[in-house]
């Protein structure tokens, strides 16, 4: 089993208060949030906004898995990720993604990308609508 971690420390209410984030990585090291970043436009990060890289990420890595079983390499699939947030629930998960795999049909490479929207690990976490659309570059 693997195991990673991170820590959040707050401080205040939860309007006027602030907080930090540090990753067992140290890639996040108090890493500022607080009602600014998270509901207005302020400077920080926020949980949705982490949610959506991993998303992002975990989609893109479990893709290319797809893809290798397959016998495909990607060049390149850069994949976004967008959170909505709607009365205190995130009530979806949108991925764009842009590829390029060379040699692929695109009756193989649709069957992948539904396979990882549907099986990477946080799209299995996350309790919401999950959508994909994706571009194939030849």
């Amino acid at each position: 089993m693997i195991k990673r971690s991170a820590t959040a420390i707050w401080n205040g209410s939860g309007k006027d208060g602030n907080g930090v984030l540090t990753t067992q990585s140290g890639v996040l090291n108090g890493s500022q949030y607080s009602y600014k970043t998270r509901f207005e436009d302020g400077i920080g990060t926020n949980p949705e906004e982490l949610i959506a890289a991993a998303h992002a990420g975990c989609f893109s890595m479990k893709l290319s898995f797809v893809l290798g079983a397959a016998g495909f390499t990607p060049d390149v699939l850069n994949a976004s990720c967008e959170i909505g947030l709607d009365a205190g629930k995130i009530v979806h998960s949108h991925i764009t993604l842009n590829a390029v795999v060379p040699g692929i049909s695109a009756e193989v490479f649709e069957a992948s990308v539904r396979d990882a929207e549907a099986n990477c690990p946080i799209s299995v976490l996350l309790d919401t609508e999950i959508s994909v659309e994706y571009t194939l570059e030849a």
